[in-house]
């Protein structure tokens, strides 16, 4: 129940964050649309937040978290106060030598991350510009997630997940206010993100300091650095390998049409949406958890922990595939389809949505199952089946998208890079969460595989019946904002009808559905 609670806080903080996060992103459709401007924006923003999920949000917190539970449940508060310091002054080192070289470096960032800027100078300039002007937002945000992490490790998870909500006010602003000030508007949002940075680190501060936490930074040599230093190299990749797969694409994508590193960028934020209000959420919240229940030695919270967690995130993942597939051009004709966004945009945006779609269950599960390993001090696992992910998407990427590039002129390409990522998302998060059950880790509970499959059934028709009863595409433009909205909503009220009647219709009745929701052990799982 303390999972459901804090998994609650935490998403109901990240949904604030999110809804945010698209009135920033329909601001930037009206304002910008899909241009070579917003492409280069899209992939500098990109850059520093590839950085932040691989060395911070990633690996740091995955390394950082278990032993930081280490040193609360066996350890005085003195030794975790020391530890916290050490750790904060190294952090703080490192990130000044990685954010130097980067804004020296940014040229050659440009052309690794995006190739394809090389056809255009002014667009490449524009990008290397505002990379520099981006790069310190890596060391405020990596310096924000330890923040974060030493909140989480605590029990306190609603500020964190509020803290972004202060990048979306600055590109909000940025947007509105200091764009028409610029030659270029485009450049009003480098600016955006690297204020940005500071305020969600000065936000969280205050918070620490409540808890006595307030880091004062230290530097040499500490073991509890060593330890979190060596569980982090490995992490590093382990832990991002689904960013990875998606940086993948926004390098193929800068060699395709104008627009398309848009369009991915456009589904992928959707598709997001339940991954970091729920996924992330779940994910970070049974972390500390898992963490406890290893350091004490405790198997069946440790098999239960994980157990509930799965169920709770099939039950959202599934119908929220469904949803996201069945709305998906209500939902972005809705969000974006004004003014310099068009319907050929929408048309766009629609398939690859639909393509990222249907891995979302794989997002999650990996956000289960990765902490699962990470918990007891065991990265090396996940940066094995990691290797194995990205070759998988190396390889689904030179056997079906790159023929496709060359030989029919690269038309809806962009498709096929989400679709790719997609099915290594999925070898990542079966090769997970069979190794830990092969190694004993895990035992899957009975009726779970019953479960699954009635939640997918019903899934399957909302999916049909939103489909079936969505207008076309051209009817939404002729209809006002609150008409659009109005009418999405409406269909999805009708999505969330349809699911719980053909789930009760299977045998998954409301009363099981809850007893899942709030990790209720009344209902036995074998009845599930």
């Amino acid at each position: 129940m303390s999972i459901w609670k804090s998994s609650a806080a935490f998403g109901g903080m990240t949904m604030i964050s999110r809804v945010l996060g698209f009135v920033r992103d329909m601001l930037l459709a009206r304002v910008f649309g899909a241009s070579a401007a917003m492409d280069a924006f899209f992939v500098v923003f990109k850059i520093p937040n590839f950085l932040r999920r691989l060395f911070a949000e990633g690996a740091f917190q995955q390394a950082f978290v278990p032993v930081l539970s280490e040193y609360r449940e066996t350890g005085s508060r003195a030794a975790l106060k020391d530890y916290v310091d050490h750790m904060f002054g190294t952090l703080s080192a490192v990130l000044v030598l990685v954010v130097g070289l980067g804004m020296a470096g940014a040229p050659l960032l440009i052309l690794l991350f995006a190739p394809g800027f090389t056809g255009d100078p002014a667009q490449r300039e524009l990008a290397e510009t505002m990379l520099a002007i981006t790069f310190p937002y890596l060391f405020f945000i990596s310096l924000t997630a330890f923040a974060a992490s030493s909140l989480n490790a605590f029990g306190r998870f609603a500020m964190p997940a509020l803290a972004p909500i202060w990048l979306n006010l600055s590109l909000i602003a940025a947007t509105l206010l200091a764009a028409p000030l610029f030659a270029e508007p485009v450049m009003a949002l480098a600016w955006g993100v690297f204020v940005a940075g500071i305020l969600q680190l000065f936000f969280l501060l205050p918070f620490l300091a409540r808890l006595g936490l307030l880091p004062r930074p230290r530097f040499g040599p500490h073991p509890g650095v060593k330890k979190t230093l060596r569980l982090m190299l490995p992490a590093m990749f382990g832990a991002s390998v689904t960013q990875i797969n998606l940086l993948v694409d926004t390098i193929l994508a800068s060699l395709l049409v104008t627009g398309s590193v848009s369009w991915l960028y456009y589904s992928d934020r959707l598709v997001e949406l339940p991954l970091g209000v729920f996924g992330v959420a779940i994910g970070t919240v049974i972390l500390p958890a898992l963490s406890r229940a290893f350091a004490r030695g405790s198997d069946e919270d440790y098999n239960r922990t994980v157990n509930g967690a799965l169920r709770l995130t099939l039950l959202i993942g599934v119908p929220a595939m469904a949803g996201l597939i069945g709305l998906s051009v209500p939902i972005l004709a809705t969000l974006f389809q004004y003014d310099a966004f068009t319907m050929d945009d929408t048309a766009m945006v629609s398939l690859a949505m639909t393509a990222y779609a249907l891995g979302l269950p794989a997002f999650l599960l990996i956000k289960i199952f990765a902490p699962g390993f990470f918990a007891r001090q065991d990265t090396a696992t996940p940066v094995r089946i990691a290797v194995i992910s990205v070759g998988a998407n190396l390889l689904f990427k030179a056997l079906l998208v790159i023929p496709w590039m060359i030989w029919l002129g690269g038309q809806l390409a962009h498709v096929g890079l989400a679709l790719t990522t997609v099915m290594a998302a999925w070898v990542n998060a079966l090769l997970l969460g069979w190794t830990l059950r092969r190694r004993g880790a895990w035992r899957v509970e009975a009726g779970t595989r019953r479960f699954i499959g009635r939640i997918t059934l019903a899934a399957l028709g909302m999916a049909a019946v939103l489909l079936w009863a969505s207008p076309a595409a051209g009817v939404w433009t002729g209809w006002l904002w609150f008409e659009r909205l109005g009418a999405v909503f409406g269909l999805i009220g009708l999505g969330v009808l349809v699911f719980v009647l053909a789930a009760a219709m299977l045998g998954q009745t409301p009363r099981r559905l809850m007893a899942v929701v709030t990790f209720d052990r009344h209902v036995p799982p074998e009845r599930q």
